[in-house]
């Protein structure tokens, strides 16, 4: 319970007038008498506050909400008397909202319902904690803060809206939406998928001569790309992927990238799998079918980088013995020149069965560094460090390509398009 600013002027406005008994001469009961009046008229209107009943509250939000997508949560009041008050819902601490707080004033035995937007900034668990009341009293002297409604759990989760679009598209259209490049077919698919009149084009060793004969016309045999292969999205959650450019970090990146390139992987009737390795530890069996796509989602929502050190060769020791079919390797991390021994035992260790594929992200400052025009001796030298810099993390992905690894150096923005080119490369090159 606090005085509101009304009340504050009226005191305010009692003790100025006090001056007036000493200088003007006025009775100064008159003056006691004031206050007093003032006094009982504050304390029946406090009382009156503190009596009334809080309003119900009721928050309806999605249970899933999307990272960094704007979202509307509603909040429903019900009252049997009359108020007026000022609302603000107790969101995650963080998260960025528009049209709070808000002024509503409740007519009796009725239901008022308003909404608000809300920009979730970060993934995992989060709670809201309630909804802040700041009532007013009948005569407006006083405002009492409440909390009202019940705790609320919501989980945020990578934004999936893109695979929500990809939805209405083949896997072709869907690959070109996220900007991959394909390529022209290098010769056909492997897998049988049907028969079919010859057409001008096809192949002599596309031809089935026995059902030729039988039709008395020429019938081809159409083949496309081989099925039922797996993928296995090793995603580093230490230290390297704490970098922050933008509204997302890479970490984010990566995890968006990967989901659209499952996704895909999934249409295409391949079985995908996921492994985290380095901070937070996941492992999520390659499953193949639509529905593993929200295996996928649920698995790895709450994933976060930490501050340490990544062990590549644990990491892939462990998937070495988890995943025993051959499988695409893709490697989301971030090279150091310091960290090329360990991650080239650990690719090695991994090539005895896999295919790999190591994309690393590049800062997107360092491109900007070199393009600036460098004006002092501080700006040289900061030039030349971002050189020698580049220049040892080219020096690492020759390393790694040396030993038959593909490696893409990406930035984080273009990582979901380079994923999705890799692996439809290796799907039609045949070569897993």
């Amino acid at each position: 319970m606090r005085p509101a600013p009304l009340l504050i002027a009226l005191i305010a406005g009692w003790g100025l007038a006090g001056l007036a008994v000493p200088f003007l001469g006025w009775p100064l009961w008159q003056w006691q008498l004031a206050g007093g009046a003032m006094l009982a008229i504050a304390a029946l209107d406090a009382w009156r506050l503190r009596g009334r009943p809080t309003p119900d509250v009721v928050r309806e939000v999605p249970e899933a909400l999307p990272l960094g997508i704007e979202r509307d949560v509603a909040l429903c009041f019900e009252t049997h008397v009359r108020q007026r008050l000022e609302v603000f819902d107790l969101h995650p601490g963080g998260w960025t909202s528009s049209g709070l707080p808000r002024r509503l004033s409740l007519a009796p035995v009725s239901a008022t319902r308003f909404t608000y937007r809300l920009r979730p900034t970060a993934r995992g668990d989060a709670r809201f904690d309630g909804v802040q009341l700041r009532l007013r009293s009948t005569l407006a002297l006083w405002r009492q803060s409440r909390v009202a409604g019940v705790p609320q759990r919501v989980r945020v989760y990578p934004n999936f809206a893109p695979l929500a679009r990809f939805a209405l598209f083949s896997a072709e259209q869907a690959s070109r939406l996220v900007g991959a490049h394909l390529k022209r077919r290098r010769g056909e698919g492997t897998d049988f998928h049907q028969m079919r009149e010859y057409r001008v084009g096809d192949s002599l060793r596309q031809i089935d001569w026995k059902a030729t004969a039988r039709s008395r016309k020429l019938i081809s045999r159409e083949y496309q790309d081989e099925k039922n292969q797996q993928l296995v999205m090793l995603i580093d959650t230490g230290r390297r992927m704490m970098a922050r450019e933008d509204a997302l970090g890479h970490f984010d990146h990566v995890l968006n990238a990967s989901l659209v390139v499952s996704y895909l992987a999934l249409r295409q009737g391949d079985g995908v799998g996921l492994f985290a390795a380095g901070g937070d530890s996941r492992w999520v069996a390659p499953q193949r079918g639509m529905a593993a796509i929200d295996t996928l989602l649920r698995a790895s929502y709450d994933l976060q980088p930490r501050a340490v050190a990544t062990d590549y060769l644990a990491a892939a020791t462990e998937l070495s013995l988890r995943q025993r079919r051959r499988a695409l390797v893709m490697l989301v991390t971030n090279v150091r020149d310091e960290d090329i021994d360990d991650l080239l035992a650990s690719v090695r260790l991994l090539q005895r069965r896999h295919l790999v594929c190591v994309a690393s992200l590049r800062e997107k400052s360092l491109d900007a560094a070199l393009g600036e025009e460098v004006r002092d001796l501080q700006g040289a030298l900061h030039a030349g460090a971002v050189a020698r810099y580049l220049e040892q993390r080219t020096a690492a992905h020759e390393a790694l390509r040396s030993h038959r690894v593909m490696v893409l150096d990406v930035t984080a923005d273009e990582l979901p398009a380079a994923l999705v080119e890799r692996y439809l490369a290796v799907k039609r090159d045949g070569v897993l």
